[in-house]
């Protein structure tokens, strides 16, 4: 199994949902962030007076996924999520050891 984490611009997050929804994804995890890598940031006028912007607001999302499922999920990441400017954003994928539903007690893939 495989954890994915994705880290995306806000305005894409509906899309890379249908994206998933489309290759057989039904569970994920949304977190509002902040953060920058070669994006920096940016300067924005506020009353008159320019502030700098370090940190951008991002959507990070993370799911979990069967080693066969991983390929097709992370294909549709970065379909909907790419707009091809600096910040689209960045895949990250890690092992899973194993996953317990809590309610069930089922374990590993069918707890997915």
């Amino acid at each position: 199994m495989k954890k994915i984490e994705a880290i995306i611009k806000p305005f894409k997050l509906d899309e890379v949902r249908e994206a998933l929804h489309e290759v057989g994804i039904t569970g994920l995890t949304v977190t509002e962030v902040k953060g920058f890598g070669r994006q920096k940031g940016h300067t924005e006028l506020y009353r008159g007076a320019e502030y700098v912007v370090d940190f951008l607001p991002k959507i990070k999302i993370e799911l979990v996924v069967t080693d066969a499922m991983a390929e097709a999920a992370i294909e549709a990441i970065i379909k909907a999520a790419r707009t091809g400017k600096i910040g689209d954003g960045k895949i990250f994928v890690l092992p899973v050891e194993q996953v317990v539903r809590i309610r069930t007690g089922e374990a590993n893939e069918a707890a997915i």
